[in-house]
């Protein structure tokens, strides 16, 4: 479904972003891209839908090489890929159900999309996917007064109304508290599982990444450092992603170990689970 041969990407500045990328991803498989800041996952994802243009290689959607198009058939492309970002990205002062029905935007006729008239198809559709994403009650609110969780679920929604090819999601859960990170990654994985859409997905939360991926892709100044499933991402394997300070070498103030708190952590949030829906 999606297949990526190496891809380099060097800023203006000299940075280089990306060090010859090669990857695929098969039709329904959910990848988490993780790694430290500056590893190039957001230059990755961006790259996929032509919001950043590669320096050199090839990004194949149903073999379509989205690195050699521009103007209409790159526009055309670009509305079969959803994307759901870390900062919402919604119009504020338009409703949930307006910034939803602007996943259609792309594919309308100008004269249409310019005065934003919708099919009565497309309406019910942006209302059955609210209900979807549990919002059913909100279509009449405006972005702005929703929360930082709702927000989120409606840029799903908004995605989804693509009927896209692909899913891109960008560091989704950043900015929201635990309970509701994994509502929206539960969200988000059902969306691909139900529809057999591949996702590819940038988190800094490792367990999270662990729990609701098919795979895991660490990355690390713009090369690929670990492929694997989220089962064989061992503390060795995170030390080669993150570097040693951030693992192995780190201690709380007691001097215990911090792998042997993360798994008593782990076991203290299976037990809350057990108490409460997540």
């Amino acid at each position: 479904m999606l297949a990526i041969q190496d891809l380099s990407k060097t800023y203006n500045t000299g940075d280089r972003a990306l060090r010859g990328v090669s990857l695929s991803v098969a039709r329904g498989q959910m990848v988490a891209l993780i790694g430290p800041s500056g590893a190039g996952k957001s230059t990755l994802l961006r790259c996929i839908n032509r919001l950043v243009t590669p320096t050199a290689g090839s990004i194949r959607v149903d073999d379509v090489d989205m690195a050699t198009l521009n103007g209409r058939t790159l526009r055309h492309a670009r509305s079969r890929i959803g994307m759901i970002f870390q900062e919402y990205a919604l119009v504020e002062r338009l409703t949930v159900l307006e910034n939803v029905l602007s996943g259609k935007l792309g594919t309308m006729p100008l004269g249409r999309s310019l005065l934003r008239r919708y099919a009565s198809a497309d309406v019910e559709r942006a209302v059955r996917l609210l209900t979807e994403v549990g919002l059913a009650s909100q279509f009449e609110k405006r972005a702005d007064a929703l929360s930082g969780g709702q927000r989120q679920r409606v840029g799903i929604a908004r995605a989804l109304m693509q009927d896209p090819a692909l899913l891109l999601v960008d560091e989704p859960t950043a900015s929201l508290d635990p309970k509701t990170a994994r509502q929206i990654m539960r969200l988000i994985h059902a969306a691909g599982e139900e529809r057999n859409l591949p996702a590819k997905i940038t988190l800094h939360d490792v367990p999270l990444a662990q729990l609701f991926s098919d795979r895991i892709i660490g990355l690390r100044d713009g090369l690929i450092v670990f492929d694997g499933a989220p089962t064989e991402l061992t503390d060795d394997r995170l030390t080669e992603i993150y570097g040693e300070e951030d693992w192995n070498a780190t201690v709380d103030t007691d001097g215990e170990n911090a792998s042997d708190n993360r798994e008593e952590s782990r076991h203290r949030l299976d037990a809350l689970e057990e108490r409460i829906d997540v």
